[in-house]
């Protein structure tokens, strides 16, 4: 058990886990920073639904060009190489099942591994799933970045889903500020804790833990 953590300190551990040579999407919203922490070694290539392949790090400063950004309005570096493409070839490459690893925020996941990420029923809310469900059906492996819990208390990781699902067994690991949750076969498997331990998380959770293999 570990200290707990804070969004950067997870957005490293996310791009740790990235195997070399994924082509990879980032979503809006805590997942935009894994970008920062993504070495050269690793050769991951960054995929913007917006239509660019090679985008780098958020940019700084000089950086800012207001004409390159990614799919949430962030201004992005462009590393060589990069290319750019209609809007509809960046949608061929997600439903196609090129992407290795989407990286998503959520607001549920459930036990099997569904997942809750465009609306929550507030009048105010966007209003459609844009192309969230193209990402978490089209990537090979799709992991979430999430606090684990609501400002109430409630665990975002649940037996099933009561917010509109964006897709189906579809996310395979949960990266929150306690813990990180694998999805297998099996069923919902700690990882690691991070100032916490699974027995504190079971007694808030309804979700059965189990420990790593």
């Amino acid at each position: 058990m570990s200290e707990k953590i804070g969004r950067d300190e997870l957005a490293q551990l996310v791009a740790k886990d990235i195997k070399p040579g994924s082509f990879v999407n980032l979503g809006i919203g805590q997942p935009t920073l894994v970008s920062n922490y993504l070495t050269p070694e690793q050769d991951i290539t960054l995929h913007t639904e917006n239509g660019m392949l090679g985008m780098g790090p958020v940019a700084q400063g000089d950086e800012i060009d207001e004409d390159l950004i990614n799919a949430g309005k962030i201004p992005v570096t462009e590393l060589p190489g990069a290319s750019y493409f209609h809007h509809a070839d960046s949608f061929a490459i997600m439903r196609g099942g090129h992407l290795d690893v989407c990286v998503l925020g959520a607001f549920q996941v459930s036990a099997t591994g569904d997942l809750a990420n465009w609306h929550t029923g507030a009048p105010d809310a966007i209003p459609a799933v844009g192309g969230a469900m193209d990402l978490a059906t089209g990537a090979k492996d799709v992991y979430v970045m999430m606090s684990l819990f609501t400002k109430d208390g409630q665990s975002k990781l649940v037996p099933e889903c009561t917010y509109p699902v964006t897709g189906v067994n579809c996310v395979t690991r949960i990266y929150t500020n306690e813990a990180v949750f694998l999805i297998t076969k099996d069923g919902v498997r700690v990882r690691e804790t991070f100032g916490t331990t699974i027995e504190e998380l079971q007694a808030k959770m309804e979700v059965k833990l189990l420990p790593a293999e």
